[in-house]
């Protein structure tokens, strides 16, 4: 599995500082996730990730073959209010 980095994820990934190596974590084994309802095309999910404090990153995404393109990744701090594990 290779990661396809939008610019626009890359750009979210430098604001927040979010690593490649935990959107693939996210990717593989969300903590929740679900088809977006505006394209069911896309994949969102969510996971919390320890080195930020117990935060939650979402990811959008959808698959290229083998690949997944990471359309946009951001630190969701509406989490709570809508989802819990």
């Amino acid at each position: 599995m290779a990661l396809i980095l939008t610019r626009h994820a890359r750009d979210r990934m430098i604001r927040d500082g979010i690593r490649e190596a935990w959107i693939e974590t996210i990717i593989r084994q969300p903590e929740h996730s679900m088809p977006d309802p505006a394209n069911p095309n896309l994949t969102l999910a969510w996971r919390r990730i320890a080195e930020l404090g117990g935060r939650a990153v979402r990811v959008v995404f959808y698959p290229a073959g083998t690949d997944f393109v990471v359309v946009t990744t951001f630190l969701d701090r509406g989490v709570s209010r809508r989802w819990q594990p």
